[in-house]
């Protein structure tokens, strides 16, 4: 195979066949470009091993977003980027990464690239966020539907309110949902910590009445599960039942370093490091362990065994190798139990479609 068979292989797989086909209209006019195209650009850089194709894909839409006047070399790269298994949420924050080192028109001009993209591909947008103000700090939440009844989805302390993200997009449609990022984590990575429990449950007080939710399901994953129990405790005329994802007890911490994914997600999802997989990678990367034994130390203070006499669901999935599934008879009795079919203990980023029918069948 020469190299120009190897540029157009390689031009082909990841543009699904068109990037060809749009070689052989220069070809028409420029044999000497064409040729540039195929051979140097595809053959000699593209196709060599070390960087992944959806890195070299990312990096190539980064250039030209930067550089500016490449809206056609866009639309043949941003689709070429989405074939390589980028999310268009990564290409969006591509597009903001842009901004403050080659200037806001091209951002936007990259942006508008993208959306096109995603628009004729009918591809999502990132969900709607909204911007909180609490007692003693900000947070965003995300946010689809509306109505005074609905759902508040809590993140694990690890994470963030992007867990949610698919999941949410599952729900019928005008279903309201938020789901906010507590203290510590996401755009409240800054705020307080806070001195007790209270203090956590007046913060989702403070974006139920924000939001305009007077009752709501409290959907829960991992160690949060506590600050669903202080709530409807507290609450429990605006809590119309708790689904525990993943339940487990409450003082296991967070463990350190890379195997920490290998209880979170399975080896399949790992290995085709979809954007689940990366998405938790860069959170637990980035988490701030002494803050997190600080939010976790407050939780650990609530006896889930107040949520007694609360409606309780427990979802777990089926590969969940760290779930304590005996916890659900010891301190929900009265608990019913779903169990989504390939997902592990993060449910909501590998299961959203499962987990969201899991959701509905029961409310």
């Amino acid at each position: 195979m020469n190299r120009a068979e190897i540029g157009r292989r390689e031009f082909s797989r990841a543009t699904a066949g068109k990037g060809p086909v749009a070689t052989g209209r220069v070809r028409e006019a420029s044999p000497v470009l064409a040729a540039g195209v195929e051979q140097f650009i595809f053959a000699d850089v593209f196709s060599r091993s070390g960087l992944p194709a959806r890195e070299r894909e990312l990096l190539t839409v980064a250039v030209l977003a930067a550089i500016g006047g490449a809206d056609n070399q866009l639309g043949v790269h941003v689709p070429a980027a989405l074939e390589c298994g980028a999310d268009p949420e990564e290409l969006i924050q591509l597009c903001e990464q842009v901004a403050p080192y080659a200037g806001f028109p091209r951002a936007l001009n990259a942006l508008r690239a993208v959306r096109t993209i995603l628009d004729e591909r009918g591809l999502p947008l990132p969900l709607p966020v909204i911007e909180v103000g609490l007692a003693d700090h900000d947070t965003l939440v995300a946010e689809v539907g509306e109505g005074a009844d609905g759902t508040l989805f809590l993140h694990a302390p690890e994470l963030d309110r992007r867990m949610w993200r698919d999941l949410m997009r599952e729900l019928p449609a005008g279903h309201h949902a938020v789901a906010p990022d507590l203290r510590g984590a996401g755009a409240a990575v800054g705020a307080p910590a806070p001195a007790g429990v209270a203090d956590l449950v007046a913060d989702l007080l403070g974006v139920l009445d924000d939001r305009g939710l007077a009752r709501v399901e409290v959907v829960v994953q991992g160690a949060s599960a506590a600050l669903a129990c202080a709530l409807a405790d507290a609450h429990a005329d605006r809590i119309t039942r708790i689904t525990f994802v993943g339940p487990r007890p409450v003082e296991t911490g967070p463990v350190p370093g890379a195997d920490v994914l290998a209880l979170q997600l399975r080896a399949v999802t790992l290995a085709a490091d979809t954007w689940a997989a990366r998405y938790a990678r860069d959170r637990f990367a980035r988490l701030d362990h002494e803050g997190w034994t600080v939010r976790a130390g407050v939780l650990v203070d609530v006896a889930l065994a107040r949520t007694r006499g609360v409606d309780c669901h427990v979802v777990v999935g089926d590969a969940d190798t760290w779930a304590e599934p005996g916890l659900v008879g010891q301190v929900w009795p009265d608990a019913s139990v779903t169990t989504v079919s390939a997902a592990g203990h993060l449910v909501p980023l590998e299961a959203p479609s499962g987990l969201a029918a899991a959701i509905i069948a029961v409310s």
